[in-house]
C-alpha cells in the first residue's frame, strides 16, 4: 500500500504540522512525530490529556509513505537492536545524528524499554545487559518527519478525533 493512515495525538488539531515545534532530545530528534498504530495514539493522547487538562485529540493524515521513501534520506528500525539504542541514546543525550534524515520510523522508548535504556545511559547496565532486557518487547511504531518541505508535500490532514 502507498497510503497510510497514520495518527498525531495530543489535545491541539495540527492541521498544518510543523517539524521544528519538536524538542530535539527525543528518541529521533527535533521533528514532527506520528504512528501509524490507533491505540498507541489513544494511549498517548489520554496521557497528554492528564498532563495538560485539555481534552484528547487523535489528528488523522494520510501519509504517502512510498512517494516520500522514493526521494527520503531515511532510516528505518525493525527491532530493539544495538543500533536502536545506540541512536536513542544519542539523541536523548542531545546529539544531532539525526540531523542528517528526512524519515525515521521505528520503536519508541516508551513505558515498556525506557527504564532501560535510562539504566545503559547513566552506566547502571552494559549495552549487552540493556540488549538483552530489550529482546523479546515488540516494539511500537513511532514516525519522525524531519523534512518540512517533504513534510509538506507527502503527509496530508483528514480528520480530528475527539476520543473519551
Amino acid at each position: 500500500m502507498d497510503k497510510i493512515e497514520v495518527y498525531h495525538a495530543g489535545t491541539e488539531i495540527v492541521e498544518n504540522p510543523d517539524c521544528s515545534r519538536g524538542r530535539t532530545n527525543l528518541d529521533f530528534g527535533q521533528g514532527f512525530y506520528i504512528t501509524d498504530i490507533y491505540d498507541q495514539a489513544y494511549n498517548f493522547a489520554h496521557s497528554k490529556s492528564k498532563e495538560r487538562k485539555r481534552p484528547p485529540l487523535i489528528n488523522v493524515y494520510l501519509l504517502d509513505k512510498k512517494a516520500f521513501l522514493e526521494t527520503a534520506n531515511y532510516l528505518i528500525f525493525d527491532k530493539y537492536d544495538e543500533h536502536w539504542l545506540e541512536f536513542i541514546v544519542e539523541c536523548r543525550s542531545g546529539g544531532d545524528i539525526w540531523k542528517e534524515y528526512d524519515y525515521i520510523e521505528g520503536g519508541i522508548a516508551d513505558d515498556r524499554v525506557i527504564d532501560t535504556v535510562n539504566m545503559y545511559i547513566q552506566g547502571f547496565i552494559s549495552r549487552d545487559r540493556a540488549l538483552k532486557n530489550l529482546r523479546y518487547l515488540k516494539p511500537n511504531n513511532q514516525i519522525c518527519i524531519l523534512n518540512q518541505k517533504m513534510l509538506e508535500r507527502h503527509l496530508k490532514f483528514t480528520d480530528c478525533l475527539k476520543i473519551k
